[in-house]
């Protein structure tokens, strides 16, 4: 592939992208990571039963936490001012799975993907952390952007490109 990298200079060297003459818009981006684990630490887990506590509002306040630092952990990444940061749980349990989707809104001049991501990736390990008393083997899979808004990219969705949610 020939394309010039945005993060990367003529010499190879990593650098930021420089941002300050694009034009702030609306921007958006939701994301998703999978929890599997068993039926029954599932059920644990809706039902605030688990040894070490209520899992979900401790994953919530680590997602958006994680959101919030996302430039501190990725190198390249712009500190952004985010306006909206939600962390929601959609548990199957005949299937074993806590579903994390996270949404993150900014006004300003690069998108909001790695923030997304950072909570998504987050909430689940915290969801982990609070399982592994129980259920060492759970695994975390599927953290990916669902869709995203806003910038001179356009809009895009996981969900209309032909990719299963």
């Amino acid at each position: 592939m020939d394309q010039q990298l945005s993060h990367v200079r003529a010499d190879g060297s990593a650098h930021m992208v420089d941002v300050t003459t694009k034009g702030t818009t609306s921007r958006t981006s939701r994301a998703q990571a999978i929890v599997r684990t068993r039926s029954d630490v599932i059920e644990m887990i809706m039902e605030a039963d688990l040894p070490k506590g209520d899992a979900l509002p401790v994953a919530r306040v680590a997602g958006i936490m994680a959101a919030k630092k996302t430039w501190e952990t990725i190198p390249l990444c712009h500190p952004i001012p985010l306006g909206k940061i939600t962390v929601d749980f959609a548990s199957d349990v005949a299937e074993g799975t806590l579903r994390v989707t996270t949404l993150v809104k900014t006004v300003g001049v690069t998108g909001v993907e790695m923030e997304a991501l950072s909570a998504a990736s987050t909430a689940a390990l915290t969801v982990y952390d609070m399982i592994k008393a129980v259920d060492a083997q759970a695994v975390i899979s599927e953290l990916k952007v669902l869709e995203k808004t806003g910038g001179k990219s356009g809009d895009w969705s996981a969900e209309t490109s032909g990719e299963s949610a």
